[in-house]
């Protein structure tokens, strides 16, 4: 089997302010052999064989490949929705492959942000209500749930749409409102799942600039699944998997549309 590439261990973002964040020196991912095996009856299905990956801090990374590829599984495992069958996942260099779904769900509510194509937002409340209730959920106390609240939304140029509920509003502006629930705990990591999947060329290329601006302004690591050939414009790095094993990685020069 050939030796998986990994992301260039130069390419570390610098040091992020003294912030309890870890030091720049550590990935924020990096798996080694990492396997998942699916059994269907008596089959079994190999979703990633082996995959080797370091992604230095404070990179925006797109994961690529055919359906079925394994690039979900992939996110999965890193974002500790899903268990290796074998092989070790650390992120921000401590060991998350094993861990209970207790542990598991308390790590994620502290230090992951997932933003889905689908959005995942509850119909009935309002914007600022989506935003507010994961920070209501984690335990943060009312006043500084407000202010994190209402911030997030005017960094994703929300302000005057807190009050609006989803169907009041276009899908790019959906999913502002999930990218501002997914920051609003101050996330380390943020996975995202196909998140122009659902948006128009134009909204798009609105979405992935900003994500290009949270990862540089907001000195977040970001690893996103798409098929959507804009994100080379905007991205650090493209990695291509195919048959669950990454088969070529490249640098993108950002430039912008």
């Amino acid at each position: 089997m050939a030796s998986e590439p990994t992301l260039h261990p130069e390419l570390v973002a610098p040091d992020t302010p003294a912030d309890g964040r870890p030091q720049s020196g550590v990935p924020a991912i990096e798996t080694e052999d990492l396997w998942r095996i699916y059994k269907l009856g008596s089959q079994e299905v190999v979703a990633l064989r082996g995959v080797n990956l370091v992604v230095p801090q404070g990179r925006f990374i797109a994961l690529k490949g055919r359906s079925g590829s394994g690039k979900t599984t992939l996110l999965n495992c890193i974002g500790g929705l899903d268990q290796p069958t074998k092989g070790s996942v650390r992120i921000f260099g401590e060991e998350i492959a094993g861990w209970n779904e207790r542990k598991l769900t308390e790590w994620r509510r502290e230090q992951v942000g997932f933003i889905f194509q689908s959005f995942g937002l509850m119909p009935s409340l309002s914007a600022y209500e989506n935003v507010e209730l994961i920070l209501r959920i984690a335990g943060v106390k009312a006043r500084e749930r407000h202010k994190r609240t209402v911030d997030m939304l005017k960094l994703v140029g929300l302000a005057n749409w807190m009050d609006h509920r989803p169907f009041e509003m276009s899908g790019g502006q959906q999913q502002r409102v999930a990218i501002a629930r997914a920051l609003a705990n101050h996330p380390k990591l943020i996975l995202a799942d196909e998140p122009t999947g659902e948006l128009d060329s134009n909204t798009a290329r609105e979405i992935l600039d900003m994500f290009r601006t949270i990862v540089r302004e907001q000195h977040v690591t970001f690893l996103m699944v798409t098929h959507d050939s804009l994100v080379d414009d905007y991205v650090d790095q493209v990695l291509l998997l195919k048959d669950g094993q990454i088969v070529s990685d490249h640098e993108e020069t950002v430039t912008g549309p």
